[in-house]
């Protein structure tokens, strides 16, 4: 079976410091760099001072799916193509070290990142660089295949509701005379005029 084109990274989380009591840091995604094996396996710390922190997070494999060609075009359609990155904040540590910003996923699908937002997760993207974005590119026109446009169905052929949201129909057939919802022929209200092919007196004596 042949191996799915694949890239590995690492992630770079940064923490900063803010001038607020209620929130004093925040975690955001620094960067996606090509992973080394120099990284080794496990979270270090590359900056850690008052203001700020950087941590390194290794060995993550971005794979590409052919069954997700689509996710990879819609990708390299968008203004910034760009990594995807999933992260979530740890558990209570128990031993008492501040908690940090975990990358879970790295993805260059946008239907991944779709999916992750749908699940209420936290994404963040940076942007992708060019050797890896014009092997996605080879990547995209090799498998992906757009689905051919449906014909649009014509509005007359759209079933009709009424302002409740519920199907109504339209009857053809004219309201004769003293109709169902309208008031008799009289001297207040004049006859309607007759329908094709049909007499005053048929109208009214037929």
């Amino acid at each position: 079976m042949t191996e799915r084109p694949y890239t590995d990274v690492a992630v770079i989380m940064r923490r900063e410091r803010l001038n607020n009591r209620w929130q004093p840091w925040r975690w955001s995604l620094d960067s996606v760099v090509i992973n080394e094996p120099a990284f080794g396996d496990q979270a270090r710390a590359l900056i850690t001072d008052t203001d700020e922190q950087r941590w390194l997070f290794p060995a993550f494999r971005v794979e590409l799916f052919r069954d997700d060609a689509e996710g990879y075009h819609l990708n390299l359609s968008s203004p910034a193509p760009c990594w995807f990155v999933m992260w979530r904040m740890d558990e209570d540590t128990g031993n008492g070290d501040a908690p940090l910003a975990r990358p879970v996923a790295v993805s260059l699908s946008y239907h991944d990142a779709g999916r992750w937002l749908d699940a209420q997760e936290t994404v963040e993207q940076v942007p992708a660089p060019e050797p890896v974005l014009d092997a996605m590119r080879a990547f995209v026109a090799e498998h992906y295949q757009p689905e051919p446009k449906r014909r649009k169905r014509p509005d007359s052929f759209k079933p009709l509701h009424d302002r409740f949201g519920n199907p109504a129909s339209v009857s053809t057939d004219k309201q004769r005379g003293g109709g169902r919802g309208g008031a008799p022929a009289g001297a207040d209200n004049p006859a309607a005029p007759a329908a094709p092919g049909e007499t005053e007196k048929g109208r009214h004596h037929g």
